[in-house]
C-alpha cells in the first residue's frame, strides 16, 4: 500500500511518499471514500444518514453529501466554528460500512501530518525559551547523527528542518513500510540512505524526515518523550480533551471513531484499516484528534495563545509551496492558503491510510473549519471537492 505524508501519510504518489504494507489480516485506520468503492446500497445508506446539528442542510451539509454520494467517501465529518464561538459539528455516510452504524459526531480521526503543527509548536517554545536556536545546526543537538549521501547535519538548522528546506529525502517516498513498531532513528536512517535533493536553503521539498529530526531535538533538549512535551505544552495548555500523541505500540482509536479504509488497487473492496502502528510516522503524523479540537488548536495558535509573538511571526514567515496547492505558501510547520473571498487561511491538513483531514482558521483565528472522510481520494478532483468545502465554510 502505497502512503503518503504530504499533508500527512498518504496513499497515492501524488504527495511523495511511498508505501506501508499492510497485510490482508490487518485492521487500519480512517474514513475516507472513494465513490467507486461503494455499492448503490451503500451510497444511499450513507446519504440517509446524513446528519447537522443545526435545522436543516447548509452550505457545509450539503459539501459532505456530495463527498459521500458523488467521490464515494464511507464517512464525512465536519466542524465549524464560528466568529461568535459557536462550533456546529456535520456528518455524512456511515461510520462501519459492516455495520451500518452511524458516524460518530466530532468523531476521532487519525490526523496525519496536521502532527507537524504541533511539533513546531513545541520547538518554537524552546526557542522562546533560549533552549533551542533556529538557526543553529542539527549537529547541536544531534551531533554526526545526518551524515552520508549529502546529507550533513552541519549545514541544516533547525529552521531548515521547521521550513522544509533541508533537502532531506522523504523517507516515505522511498521505504516500503511494512506494519510494525518504529524507532525515530531508524527512519531517519531509511532517508539517509538516499542522496540529499538540493543544498539546505536553495529549494523546498516536503519531507516526513524533518520532522522525525525535530521531534528527536525535542527529546534531546527536554530529556522527555515528545509525546509528554506536546500534551504538557499544547494539548492541556488549550483543553484539547479528545486530542492525544498514541503510546509507543498503541494501534488502537479511544474514543468513538469512523472506520478508515483503504482501497489498494482498481476493481478492489475497501479494506478496514482503522488500526495500524503509527510509529512509522512519529513526530510528523502520529497524532489523533477531533475536528472541533483542531480548530480550537489553530485558532488558539493564531490568537497567540501558545507562542509568544516572535515566534508565532517566525513561524508564519512562509515560503512557496505550490505542492499544497495554487498560492499556497509554508511558513515552520504551517501552511497558508489564499481564500476564494479573499484573504488567507491557516492550517496544515494530513493523510494517513484511511484518513484525510482538510481545514484552516481565518488570518486572525476567529472562524475555523475542519473536514475528515475515511478513504484517501486518489484522484485530485475529489481532493479539490474536499478542500473547497473547507473554503465553503470559512468564507460563507
Amino acid at each position: 500500500m502505497r502512503e503518503q505524508t504530504g499533508h500527512g501519510p498518504r496513499s497515492s504518489r501524488r504527495r511523495g511518499t511511498r508505501r506501508i504494507i499492510v497485510p490482508a489480516a490487518a485492521v487500519a485506520v480512517g474514513v475516507m471514500a472513494v465513490g467507486a468503492l461503494m455499492s448503490p446500497a451503500e451510497k444511499a445508506g450513507a446519504s440517509a444518514s446524513a446528519s447537522v446539528s443545526a435545522a436543516g442542510p447548509d452550505s457545509v451539509q450539503r459539501g459532505l453529501d456530495s463527498l459521500v454520494r458523488a467521490d464515494g467517501m464511507p464517512a464525512a465529518l465536519a466542524s465549524v466554528t464560528g466568529r461568535d464561538g459557536r462550533t456546529r459539528t456535520y456528518t455524512a455516510g456511515v461510520g462501519d460500512l459492516a455495520t451500518k452504524a452511524k458516524v460518530p459526531r466530532d468523531g476521532q480521526v487519525r490526523i496525519g501530518s496536521n502532527t507537524k503543527t504541533f511539533t513546531a509548536v513545541v520547538v518554537l517554545q524552546l526557542v522562546a525559551e533560549k533552549k533551542i536556536r533556529l538557526d543553529a545546526p542539527v549537529d547541536t543537538y544531534l551531533p554526526d547523527l545526518v551524515r552520508g549521501n549529502g546529507n550533513d547535519g552541519r549545514r541544516i538548522t533547525v529552521r531548515h528542518l521547521l521550513q522544509q528546506t533541508s533537502g532531506l529525502p522523504n523517507y516515505t517516498k522511498y521505504e516500503d513500510l511494512k506494519p510494525r513498531y518504529y524507532e525515530p532513528r531508524e527512519l531517519v536512517g531509511f532517508a539517509l540512505k538516499h542522496p540529499s535533493e538540493f543544498v539546505p536553503g536553495k529549494g523546498w521539498a516536503y519531507s516526513n524526515t524533518n520532522y522525525v529530526l525535530a521531534g528527536m531535538i525535542i527529546e534531546k533538549v527536554t530529556r522527555h518523550p515528545l509525546a509528554e512535551e506536546i500534551d504538557r505544552r499544547v494539548i492541556k495548555r488549550i483543553g484539547l480533551r479528545h486530542t492525544y500523541f498514541p503510546a509507543p505500540h498503541d494501534a488502537t482509536i479511544r474514543e468513538p471513531h469512523p472506520k478508515g479504509y483503504l482501497k489498494e488497487s482498481a476493481g478492489a473492496p475497501l479494506r478496514d484499516i482503522t488500526e495500524l502502528d503509527p510509529s512509522w510516522t512519529w513526530a510528523a503524523g502520529q497524532m489523533i484528534s477531533t475536528n472541533s479540537d483542531l480548530n480550537r488548536f489553530f485558532s488558539e495558535l493564531l490568537r497567540g495563545r501558545l507562542l509568544p509573538r516572535a515566534q508565532l511571526a517566525q513561524m508564519r514567515t512562509t515560503v512557496p509551496a505550490e505542492y499544497f496547492g495554487p498560492g499556497a505558501r509554508y511558513g515552520l510547520g504551517l501552511v497558508s492558503k489564499p481564500l476564494s473571498c479573499g484573504g488567507l487561511s491557516w492550517g496544515h491538513g494530513g493523510s494517513y491510510p484511511g484518513y484525510e483531514t482538510r481545514g484552516g482558521v481565518t488570518d486572525e483565528g476567529r472562524r475555523a473549519a475542519d473536514v475528515a472522510v475515511t478513504v484517501q481520494p486518489k484522484d485530485k478532483a475529489a481532493v479539490e471537492h474536499l478542500e473547497k468545502v473547507v473554503d465553503t465554510a470559512l468564507c460563507r
